[in-house]
């Protein structure tokens, strides 16, 4: 009798055995990954989502395509019981300090990370009031391209900047160049004196031929450490530092931008 029931129940355990090599699998890269700059790679994939203080989490995956002016969200529908806070979380994008920040359709952000590594987890805030923590647990990460590219890992890291060498703040309002490549104008840009309610106004001069500066769109612009950051329309920034008597985009991800200051 006894070898009745197992000969009934083996094919039954063949079929579980062979299902727990694929219950185990991590789940796959992010489409685009290995094509994505290594400031966005070293970030790409799934993550664990998790409210301080609470036993909720969620699974959540950064991806590489992009979503407006940031790049892909995913989360399963259920995230949304068990974290209320990504009912509004559409995309995610690099804060000016390069840690990853969730941001709604608006553009606006909805959870920020600040505090901790790749490596040890990230601890942050959201507009929720509450503490997060975004843990890597046991999902694949994405190798950086530059590892074995000292110089590009160089160009991809921000540029510390001495506050007492760079241009002071007074001397930033007036009319500039933004450049693709050195010495080519692409479109011109004035950047404002802060008016009465505190706002420093940025604005396209004429019309600008640039698909990636239109739709990045600035209007508005703030000054502090050394460096000069762009505000577009949606709320994000892009961070510059000055070399050699002109702008440019810090960290050297994506598309290059330089500015030089026209004279008056």
């Amino acid at each position: 009798m006894e070898k009745g029931l197992i000969r009934r129940l083996l094919p039954l355990l063949i079929l579980a055995a062979g299902a727990l090599p694929a219950a185990a699998q991590t789940a796959p890269l992010p489409r685009g990954a290995d094509k994505a700059p290594d400031a966005i790679r070293r970030w790409l994939g799934a993550w664990e989502l998790e409210l301080a203080g609470a036993s909720r989490s969620c699974t959540v995956t950064l991806g590489a395509e992009a979503a407006g002016n940031a790049r892909q969200l995913r989360f399963p529908a259920t995230c949304r019981r068990a974290l209320p806070i990504l009912d509004t979380a559409a995309s995610w994008t690099l804060a000016s300090s390069g840690q990853p920040q969730f941001m709604d359709a608006s553009g606006k952000e909805v959870i920020g990370f600040q505090k901790g590594t790749l490596e040890t987890g990230l601890d942050g805030k959201g507009n929720d009031g509450k503490a997060y923590r975004l843990a890597s647990k046991d999902h694949p990460r994405v190798a950086p391209q530059s590892a074995q590219n000292p110089a590009a890992a160089a160009a991809q890291r921000v540029t510390i900047v001495d506050p007492t060498t760079a241009p002071a703040a007074n001397t930033l309002p007036g009319r500039y160049v933004l450049m693709r490549q050195q010495n080519r104008e692409a479109c011109r840009l004035v950047l404002s004196p802060a008016s009465a309610d505190g706002r420093q106004p940025a604005a396209f001069e004429g019309m600008c031929p640039d698909t990636g500066l239109t739709i990045f769109d600035p209007v508005g612009w703030r000054y502090a450490g050394g460096r000069l950051t762009l505000v577009a329309r949606r709320g994000h920034g892009t961070d510059l530092v000055f070399e050699n008597g002109q702008w440019r985009k810090d960290p050297a991800v994506g598309a290059p931008l330089m500015m030089r200051k026209l004279a008056q």
